[in-house]
């Protein structure tokens, strides 16, 4: 499929006073976090919340700080997740993806909005049955 990298918009969510900043995402689907440099956890001053274990590309684990929350917008998406501090690059993971209802176009090696939701994110949740149409439950 190749490299993809696209510009993603982060936020302090708790920090309205601080602007916000785009950096240029690879893009990751195989991983499920989003990961930020260091120097973008300071400038968007995002507090640590907790550590966690990680394992690497390479398969070696290490201890990383995991801050947040964070707002994420894509396009006309947005949504809030924490992230782990890693790497020299922000990395664009399945959670955040999922939670925007985000695709991949393999062809074009782009991340685009699911076109099957273009106005806003779709969501899969835990739901009810519907009753049944004689009134019964």
């Amino acid at each position: 499929m190749g490299i993809i990298l696209t510009d993603i918009e982060l936020a302090n969510a708790r920090q309205d006073d601080l602007l916000p900043m785009t950096v240029n995402a690879l893009v990751d689907s195989g991983a499920v976090h989003l990961c930020i440099p260091q120097h973008v956890a300071n400038q968007l001053k995002l507090p640590v919340l907790d550590r966690r274990e990680v394992t690497v590309a390479n398969g070696a684990s290490q201890m990383v700080d995991y801050v947040g929350p964070i707002r994420v917008r894509f396009a006309n998406r947005q949504c809030m997740v924490g992230a782990l501090v890693l790497g020299d690059q922000a990395l664009l993971g399945a959670i955040p993806m999922e939670d925007m209802d985000l695709v991949i176009s393999p062809s074009r090696q782009t991340v685009t909005v699911n076109p099957q939701n273009p106005n806003m994110a779709m969501s899969l949740a835990m739901g009810v049955r519907p009753a049944k149409e004689d009134g019964n439950a």
